[in-house]
């Protein structure tokens, strides 16, 4: 399972034009999830996303998790974050999870995380969304489990 965070002041998603979630301040993750992954997998990564030092503490330093600073998690299911994009000019898709298991492992996450932390926000899987943010710093990682 992989995740792709940004530090965020606002972010939101919508469909159809209709806002489905919004944020202010905390953490936009685009969620690809892999063939392999498994519900822990699932817990590792949202362990990482709510605990990784990207928060700035009282000196200016990285070292604060969304955890500590209550921040928002904006949830957004990606497949093509586990693209393979090593050789040539298309991407392929082999490692990712069918749509199923993908949706399964998805939901588990956004349950986990809706136990775990205060604020959290998601997208629509599969759907066509319009993801928007305004990226602080920009902080931008990518984390694996």
């Amino acid at each position: 399972m992989r995740a792709l965070i940004q530090r965020v002041s606002l972010a939101s998603v919508h469909v159809d034009g209709e806002r489905i979630g919004a944020i202010e301040g905390g953490l936009l993750a685009l969620i690809g999830v892999e063939r392999d992954d498994t519900p822990e997998r699932a817990e590792k990564l949202l362990h990482k996303m709510l605990n990784y030092r990207i928060f700035s503490d009282d000196q200016g330093r990285m070292n604060l998790g969304l955890s500590t600073t209550q921040g928002g998690l904006l949830l957004v299911s990606q497949f093509t974050l586990v693209a393979d994009t090593r050789k040539g000019l298309r991407p392929g898709f082999s490692s990712g999870a069918t749509p199923a298991d993908g949706e399964r492992l998805f939901n588990h996450l956004v349950e986990s995380a809706r136990r775990a932390h205060p604020i959290v926000e998601i997208g629509r899987f599969g759907a066509d969304m319009q993801v928007s943010l305004i990226n602080d710093g920009p902080v931008t990682f990518i984390l694996e489990s």
